[in-house]
């Protein structure tokens, strides 16, 4: 069985291991149209031009699930791409995503970014931005504590997801690599580790900080001999105070780096 490994970036999830319309409704755009779309419409928020990026009229952006309009809201205050910037691309949804951090000024936030392609024009731009003074699952950041949300762009700098592209005679097919983010929401639900189909040893970065501590990501390959670890991207599900994830969706998968947003 395909077996993957998982972590929390941002208020997404990203998988290694929603169906969209076809590209052929869209006037296909390639990996390296979606790369070219991507970056204009990055490089348009940082100058705050949203004139900069080819958006389609009634271009739609959330951030944190809240509608803004362009030049508002990231497109005042991201000034640079941070030290980390992965990018990711599906051509057959249409849709790119990047993954890592920015700076608002003095500031390091760690976002994932995922925008949607139709027709050469940018019709939809989603984020989820972790911020140092944000709230995190027990309430607001303490007066001298650190983040409440964990962040810890530092070490992401450090042990960032890797940049590949996996042999084509090693890459699962896009209904498996989707299956397999689904068993980590369904782990989730269930309260049971075991129902997840992931690496043993597999890691888990939530903003920026491995949780449980170790390492970002497990060498990719045969399961290591002798007992399972109890140190790994499903450890302590049984105690997590998570019961439902509803509304899921699988927007992107990108077949090239094993990939999958969520």
């Amino acid at each position: 069985m395909t077996r993957s490994l998982l972590w929390v970036l941002g208020f997404g999830i990203w998988a290694l291991g929603f169906t969209a319309a076809p590209a052929s409704a869209q006037s296909a755009c390639d990996r390296a149209c979606l790369r070219t779309m991507l970056d204009q419409y990055l490089n348009a928020v940082i100058t705050h031009d949203p004139a900069g990026a080819p958006l389609a009229v009634g271009f739609r952006q959330t951030e944190n699930a809240i509608n803004v309009r362009p030049g508002n809201g990231v497109w005042k205050t991201v000034t640079a791409l941070g030290k980390v910037q992965r990018r990711y691309f599906d051509p057959i949804s249409g849709q790119a995503a990047y993954y890592g951090t920015v700076e608002e000024g003095s500031s390091t936030a760690v976002v994932t970014v995922r925008v949607r392609v139709e027709n050469r024009k940018l019709t939809e731009g989603e984020w989820y931005v972790a911020r140092e003074n944000d709230p995190g699952l027990n309430g607001p950041r303490k007066p001298g504590g650190p983040p409440a949300n964990v962040l810890n762009p530092d070490y992401l700098a450090k042990n960032p997801p890797p940049e590949r592209v996996v042999p084509a005679n090693q890459r699962a097919d896009r209904a498996t690599l989707a299956r397999i983010v689904e068993s980590y929401f369904d782990a989730i639900t269930s309260h049971d580790g075991s129902v997840a189909l992931t690496h043993a040893g597999c890691g888990r970065v939530e903003n920026g900080t491995p949780l449980p501590a170790g390492r970002f990501l497990p060498p990719l390959g045969p399961a290591p001999a002798g007992p399972p670890p109890t140190n790994d991207c499903v450890s302590g599900l049984q105690n997590f105070n998570g019961q439902m994830v509803v509304a899921r969706r699988v927007p992107l998968i990108d077949e090239e780096a094993q990939a999958v947003l969520a």
